[in-house]
């Protein structure tokens, strides 16, 4: 784990050759909610805050991994106002939906219909060597407290 940036609020976590890269990604997500206080829960609405954001960095890191070539580095950007997640990959290509050539009796294709049901923003950017998919959440009012660093 390596943290950058203004330590209490930014965290960064290499992917690129890792093991289990969804899992890894979700225990150190875990690891950065409970240092910004969105862990413990206390609340339902606080609950399932944090578990909209462990599924929104699996499915970026998953589609790193079927889709990009594989994940890059996972950063966590905590504000008082967001939450920013950010995954790069090698591939420069935007991630696009599934469509309809997809066949429905199959799982998958869907994670992009997560990603924008969830997040209150999303897009990606190009990087040196491929791309960099951004993912924000709202600060949920249901936790007490803010994250840490420049308001």
């Amino acid at each position: 784990m390596e943290q950058r940036g203004p330590a209490e609020r930014n965290w960064l976590l290499v992917l690129e050759g890792m093991a289990d890269p969804v899992l890894r990604s979700r225990d150190f997500t875990r690891r950065a909610l409970t240092a910004w206080r969105w862990l413990p829960v206390r609340t339902p609405a606080a609950r399932e805050a944090v578990e909209d954001v462990l599924l929104l960095v699996s499915e970026v890191v998953a589609n790193a991994c079927l889709h990009g070539g594989g994940p890059g580095v996972l950063v966590l950007d905590c504000t008082d106002e967001r939450l920013r997640i950010e995954v790069t990959d090698s591939n420069p290509a935007a991630p696009a939906p599934a469509g309809d050539t997809r066949d429905p009796r199959q799982p998958g294709g869907h994670g992009l219909v997560i990603v924008d049901r969830l997040a209150r923003a999303w897009g990606t950017r190009p990087g040196a060597a491929g791309k960099c998919v951004w993912v924000e959440v709202a600060y949920p009012a249901a936790l007490s407290g803010a994250c840490p660093g420049p308001r």
